[in-house]
């Protein structure tokens, strides 16, 4: 250990992220002064994006059972949801905000394979990927590289790694030009009571690091990440990772088939954090502690210090603790799959990790006092209303002209050509979406994708979804619409919406503003999982999404839910099947265009307050919607969300190329109707043969309904005004993105 005389004090303490308090509070747990190596891990371990000090009183309000939940939040390393038939999905949505801002490709590489090694160290097999990204103005040379750098690094490793990307969702705002948030989502299925645990017991278990080796790249990324974007921040290019997915898809299959094996105690992922986070927080769930020797670590670097090897977040590696007498199985296997697996430690009885180099003891810290729910500080942070907040709600409707007959035609086509509307098939395209498993999508075009589990007639259908404009303009409400997004979403593809995971995306929480922010989002989030029963599984918290100079990104609750589709026959697609069908829209037209892309992008009006939600509307049409599917009376169900409902009855007009003529509703402004972002609505087509029956089912149901249209022609009617050729908006609609970020 090092001499008294070489200590560092609570400056080094500071510059490594942590408050004064804090270091005193070091101080007094370690009964002296710690080293530097021991400073260095609790500056990462007691960071916000590994111990989430000023965000888990929050968290702990967010409902997190139901009778399918088989591992809830915060106790392994994703959630586990029974699917029936002995099979489980886990699942989870992580961020990798701030590595992707300075090195977009390799940025948004890793946080697809962190994300992965999160769902197989469960002993799940990953099945399918979604992401949810988010970059500033389109028109900025800066966002074009980003847009380009992470599209092709989430492509190439989820490509390589077998992976398909069945679906997300990409948003463009000036508030993110400094602060891309990239968020990335995995699933994967296993057979229930084969699933692993991240856990160490048993004095003597031997402990093993497995995969890649240890080098450099991302010391720090912990502490990186709970920090703001500043001008220097590029000076931090180690605490971006460098991933493999070939490498990975060795470690996945070996980790597999060493978990059926049954030799392993615990199993734990290298994220974030690096050794330090894998060794304390395994011990500290299993109540044990473990003696580490460094030196046997496997490194790329020569003379590597002890707290670089302790905090590295080089990929493709995992902590695995080996049953006392079967460590020659672990070898066996790893070998087999040609990877690194070194016996690194023992577990002991201490429940405090000491870790030696070269045959000196370099830290020795109690593994307990790390980790979330045990030692790590937890903070109720100050919050405040915003002086926005009231500002927006002064929006008058009355105050913006409404479109005339003869302007209806430019809205939509801006609309058509504006990134956040426009087809994403110029980032989808990069993506494999079929590759390693099948999935039902690929060519029957829904709201949220399904993916076939193999051993059942089952599919999971998933879905990411926020509409960050709306939980800006009102956090609470916001954060619940999108909770009823992803449910709706899952719901008109027939599936059953059971589970949610969720990246919180905000700015600084020592800011009262943005905590405000985060606290209305909660509140949003849990009011909407208790009605939809979707508990919380876990997720991930991502604080510090602001630069120095232009303030926090929109704060972004990114929901990703889980929803199951028992019978194949039941799913339901968005598109128009053919001429004559009636087109009909669920739920109640409203005289809003609140946060709407129309006022915020074509009419240039930013201070607006949230749509149009009610709730309990909400789980009427949910439940009306479901009811039509399984009576079998609709042929499409697509649901209106951003642009409005002629940019949805254009979604829905484009896979078969059926155009159709549509009336708007008299008693609102046209904008409104046609372009208004109002929640709880869907449009649906039936075979006109069904009218009386569909009808009586909704009436039966109390469930409010107009017939708006039919499918019919090649041309974009309403109210008899040819709006657009189907043609022309297709054209539009499907390279619009390509060419903005080409220019």
């Amino acid at each position: 250990m090092e001499s008294i005389d070489n200590l560092p004090t609570v400056e080094t303490a500071k510059k490594l992220g942590l408050l004064p308090e804090e270091y005193d509070r070091i101080q007094e747990i370690l009964g002296r002064k710690p080293n530097f190596t021991e400073l260095s891990i609790f500056s990462v371990m007691w960071s916000e994006h590994c111990s989430y000090k000023n965000s888990i009183v929050w968290l702990k309000t967010l409902p997190k059972d139901s009778p399918r939940m088989l591992a809830k939040a915060g106790e392994e390393n994703a959630g586990l949801v029974d699917l029936g038939d002995g099979l489980g999905c886990a699942f989870k949505i992580e961020s990798h905000n701030h590595p992707s801002a300075l090195e977009p490709y390799q940025g948004a590489a890793t946080g697809v394979g962190g994300i992965n090694r999160d769902i197989f160290t469960m002993g799940a097999r990953p099945i399918a990927q979604l992401n949810s990204l988010r970059f500033g103005n389109i028109a900025l040379a800066k966002t074009k590289w980003l847009v380009k750098g992470v599209v092709k690094g989430i492509g190439d490793y989820g490509n390589a790694f077998g992976i398909p990307t069945v679906g997300g969702e990409v948003f463009f705002d000036d508030c993110y030009s400094t602060n891309p948030l990239v968020n990335a989502f995995s699933a994967g299925i296993l057979k229930v009571g084969t699933q692993a645990s991240a856990t160490s017991y048993g004095v003597g278990n031997g402990v093993f690091i497995v995969g890649s080796a240890t080098g450099k790249d991302g010391i720090g990324g912990a502490s990186f990440a709970s920090e703001d974007i500043t001008a220097k921040s590029s000076e931090k290019l180690p605490a971006v990772q460098v991933g493999d997915p070939f490498q990975e898809k060795l470690l996945l299959e070996a980790s597999l088939e060493i978990i059926e094996a049954g030799c392993v105690i615990g199993i734990q992922d290298m994220g974030a954090a690096g050794i330090i986070c894998s060794t304390s927080e395994m011990s500290a769930k299993g109540e044990h502690g473990m003696i580490i020797d460094l030196s046997k670590v496997p490194t790329r670097q020569a003379n590597m210090q002890p707290f670089e090897i302790l905090l590295s977040e080089s990929q493709e590696r995992m902590l695995i603790v080996v049953e006392k007498g079967r460590e020659h199985e672990a070898k066996r296997i790893f070998d087999k799959w040609d990877l690194n697996c070194e016996q690194i430690g023992v577990v002991t009885d201490t429940k405090r990790l000491e870790f030696y180099q070269d045959g000196q003891l370099v830290a020795d810290v109690p593994a307990d006092d790390l980790v979330l729910g045990g030692g790590a500080p937890v903070y109720t942070r100050e919050y405040k209303e915003p002086a926005y907040f009231q500002e927006f709600k002064k929006f008058s409707i009355d105050s913006v002209a409404d479109l005339t007959v003869d302007e209806l035609p430019k809205a939509f086509d801006f609309l058509m050509n504006h990134p956040n509307i426009a087809s994403k098939k110029w980032v989808a395209e990069q993506y494999d979406s079929s590759i390693g498993r099948a999935n039902r999508n690929t060519n029957a075009p829904s709201d949220a994708a399904v993916v076939k589990v193999h051993g059942s007639q089952k599919s999971i259908v998933i879905t990411v979804d926020c509409n960050s404009r709306y939980v800006n303009a009102d956090p609470e409400e916001g954060c619940a619409m999108a909770v009823a997004e992803a449910a709706r979403n899952i719901v008109c593809s027939g599936g059953v919406p059971v589970a949610i995971t969720n990246c919180l995306n905000f700015g600084n929480p020592y800011v009262p503003e943005v905590y405000w922010q985060f606290v209305g989002a909660i509140k949003g989030m849990k009011k909407a999982c208790l009605a939809f029963e979707t508990p919380v599984t876990g997720g991930n918290v991502s604080f510090y999404n602001q630069s120095s100079d232009e303030g926090p990104v929109f704060p972004t609750p990114t929901i990703g839910m889980l929803g199951i589709l028992e019978d194949p026959s039941m799913k339901m697609t968005l598109d128009f099947k053919q001429e004559g069908d009636l087109i009909y829209l669920i739920g109640q037209a409203v005289n809003d265009i609140a946060s709407s892309e129309y006022v915020y992008s074509y009419k240039k009006i930013k201070a607006t307050p949230a749509p149009h939600f009610n709730l309990e509307t909400e789980q009427k049409v949910q439940k009306s919607i479901a009811g039509l599917i399984a009576a079998r009376l609709i042929q499409s169900a697509h649901d209106v969300s951003d642009g409005g409902l002629l940019i949805t009855l254009a979604e829905s007009s484009f896979p078969r190329k059926l155009g159709f003529s549509v009336q708007g509703d008299v008693n609102i402004r046209r904008d409104a109707c046609w372009f208004g972002e109002a929640q709880s609505r869907v449009v649906v087509s039936i075979d006109a043969q069904n009218k009386a029956k569909f009808e009586s089912y909704l009436n039966q149901n109390n469930q409010g309904f107009s017939l708006i249209g039919e499918v019919k022609g090649k041309d974009m009617l309403v109210d008899n005004q040819v709006v657009s050729t189907l043609q022309g908006a297709f054209d539009s609609y499907h390279s619009a993105l390509e060419t903005a970020l080409m220019k």
